[in-house]
């Protein structure tokens, strides 16, 4: 395990040197406090509404943050090393493909987990202080799921980028693969399964179209967060599919988790195919 931690601080060092902690953590922070405090400026309100809506609206934005912010963060970690003549050295030493590949992962996912609970907690803190009557309860719960399943969501963009990155021979191509990625899951997906509900005219089975969702997992990561809540049935456009989903909401964890581990033992086998 020592090799693992030995990798994984050396990244978390390189993280907190180029300021990511820090960047990550002000944006997660602004971006709480401005959806808790002006969601809802469109409908003329301003100031506190709820904690589902201050959860749902998070969720939404931070289902194109966080996988946009996690393939930038990973995207190089292989091919960066191979280039810079690094990955030659490690090799050098008795460590295996999988002892690197686990250090970088725990690394990355150390500084994903920490700026999400310093800039979503330091949120948590301010509207449990400045709001008035708030059910304490409920906001440490919303905010609890929300984080954790923000981290995971962080992971499997992680662990994707790690696939790329090993794929790719230099570093410009795996940033462009890490955007089609970005755009497939984020953009692309959701548009795609709209579309084939509209052209498949009832043909498709309708039991089958909700498992369609488990397919992408920022799919997945907007039901776990609108499940739980009062206003978790109205969602709209293609993930009001998740209604007839017929799973329990500790089977959409497990999908996340079971994406991050598929993501990240793929990400292993080629890079050790990947010849240096």
């Amino acid at each position: 395990m020592n090799p693992i931690w030995h990798i994984a601080r050396k990244e978390l060092s390189d993280g907190l040197r180029n300021r990511w902690l820090l960047a990550i953590s002000v944006l997660f922070a602004l971006l709480a406090v401005g959806i808790a405090w002006f969601g809802a400026a469109a409908s003329g309100q301003l100031g506190f509404t709820s904690i589902p809506a201050t959860i749902a609206s998070l969720a939404s934005l931070a289902t194109f943050l966080m996988p946009l912010i996690a393939l930038l963060l990973a995207y190089d970690a292989i091919v960066g090393e191979d280039e810079g003549g690094t990955l030659m050295l490690l090799l050098t030493y008795p460590l295996g493909r999988g002892q690197i590949l686990l250090g970088k992962f725990l690394g990355h996912g150390l500084i994903l987990a920490l700026a999400t609970l310093i800039g979503f907690g330091g949120a948590m803190l301010a509207i449990a202080v400045l709001v008035k009557d708030i059910q304490l309860g409920l906001l440490l719960w919303a905010f609890g799921r929300f984080m954790l399943s923000s981290t995971l969501l962080g992971w499997v963009f992680l662990a994707l980028a790690y696939v790329l990155s090993s794929k790719a021979g230099e570093k410009s191509t795996a940033a462009g693969l890490a955007l089609g990625v970005w755009f497939l899951f984020v953009l692309v997906f959701d548009l795609a399964l709209l579309a084939l509900l509209v052209l498949s005219e009832g043909r498709l089975s309708p039991e089958l179209l909700p498992w369609l969702l488990l397919l992408n997992p920022t799919d997945v990561y907007r039901l776990i967060n609108l499940s739980g809540f009062e206003g978790g049935g109205s969602a709209m456009g293609v993930l009001s599919l998740g209604n007839d989903l017929p799973l329990p909401g500790a089977a959409l964890w497990l999908c996340l988790l079971l994406w991050a581990g598929a993501s990240l033992l793929l990400a292993y086998r080629v890079f050790k195919r990947r010849s240096v």
